[in-house]
This record gives structure tokens, sequence and C-alpha cells, in this order.
């Protein structure tokens, strides 16, 4: 049995016209019946980095049982000249993260997808204790499973006080082994409390990894520290 959270996790292509431009991840989350797709804000649009995309796609399985049937579904990112994902700013800048909301009648009635929730956010006085276990789930580098289009999961701990704002910014720190392409992925932890459908707490998306500007490359590695937005933007962002 295939664990429902590698459903929830999508490969996000990023396209100017024909021109096929990144890739990323994403996974979906439901809002009083309607469902969207989530990812970091800078996969949608990165003015400093001269990403400007006009389309995404994504692939969703058709037969929980074999997995090599999938289709692939195509969303515009304007219309009428109009953005149509949501994004945020708050009290410590622009968050980055971005949602877009898709049509289900363009999805395949017997599409494979595990949505998160808010029921499967953490809730205000929930309590996540440093170096506890998460999960990364996506497509580093774009590296995943293209036979069954699967993604792959990392492991790490949070790495500062949950719940605080680092240097007052709306995520907290991961200490995980991350690269390009694991922007928009969900942070989870296991949590047998929750459905059991998906029993996973998303604690948050990550964003980037964090380095030291002071650092010097031959005598000091990496930090190998990520961005991680807390989950409950989603509930503005998808309000």
């Amino acid at each position: 049995m295939i664990d429902n959270l590698l459903f929830s996790a999508v490969r996000v292509a990023t396209f100017a016209g024909g021109m096929q431009l990144t890739s990323a991840s994403g996974f979906f989350y439901e809002h009083a019946h309607r469902l969207f797709l989530v990812t970091s804000r800078h996969v949608f649009h990165d003015p400093p980095s001269g990403h400007l995309p006009d389309r995404i796609e994504f692939v969703v399985h058709t037969d929980r049982t074999n997995l090599s049937v999938w289709t692939t579904i195509s969303v515009l990112l304007y219309r009428n000249g109009l953005s149509q994902w949501r994004q945020a700013q708050d009290s410590g800048g622009e968050v980055d993260v971005a949602v877009i909301e898709l049509d289900r009648s363009v999805l395949p009635a017997q599409a494979v997808l595990h949505p998160f929730r808010a029921d499967l956010c953490p809730g205000a006085n929930d309590v996540h204790a440093p170096g506890a276990p998460v999960l990364v789930v996506g497509f580093p580098l774009g590296f995943y499973d293209t036979v069954h289009h699967l993604p792959v999961v990392r492991t790490g701990g949070i790495a500062s006080a949950y719940g605080v704002r680092f240097q007052g910014k709306g995520y907290f720190l991961a200490d995980a082994r991350t690269h390009r392409g694991t922007s928009g992925a969900p942070v989870v932890t296991r949590d047998a409390a929750c459905d059991p459908q998906l029993p996973w707490r998303l604690l948050g998306i990550h964003s980037a990894t964090l380095d030291m500007a002071t650092r010097e490359e031959h005598l000091d590695e990496r930090l190998g520290l990520s961005c991680v937005w807390y989950a409950d933007i989603l509930r503005t962002l998808t309000s």
C-alpha cells in the first residue's frame, strides 16, 4: 500500500509559451470544497531572476493500482492579463507562498490525489520540539520516479523555535538536505491523530535554503538550513 502522502505532492513545471523554464514542487490543498495548488511564490513570478512563466503543468495519477497511468494538467497563470494566483504580505514583508485555484472540471473523474486541509495543519496550541523529525516531500533538482511520477522524501528536523517567526519572518527553520526544485514542497510530520487517510500534519511550505554571506567556501560547509513558511498562511490565501 502506497502512503497517500505521495499523492499529495506534484512536480510543477513552468513554461513561457512553448518553452519549459524550470521545475519545482507543489502540493494540493482543499478549503470549503475548493481545490488549490500550493507552491512557492517565486515559482510563479520572480522578476529579479527574470523568471516570468505564463503557464504550469503537473501530473495526476488516474489509477491507484497502476502508477504508470497518469495525465498532464496545464494551468494558465494569467487570464486577460491578470494573474490567477494569490500571494500575501505580512508584518515581515512578502510571503514566499502562492496558491492557484484548480478547476475540478478539468481534472479526470478518477484522479488520485490527497489534498491537505486546515484540520491537517497545526493548531494554535500545538507544540513541536526543536529537533522533532520532519519530512520534505518534493522533486529536488527535478529528480523523481519518472516511471511512476512519484516524489522523493528527504528527512530533517525542526531547527528553530517552532511557533516563533525566525528573524521576524513568517517561517521557521528546518535542518534538511534540500536542493533547487524543492521550492514549494510540503514539510510534514507524522501524526496519528490526523485523518487516517492522510496521517500527516502539514507544518509548512519549503521555500529556500539559507547560507551565510561571510562563509569561507574553502573552510566552511553550507549551513544546510531551510526556510519553511508556516502553514497557517494557507488559511488566508484560500479563504
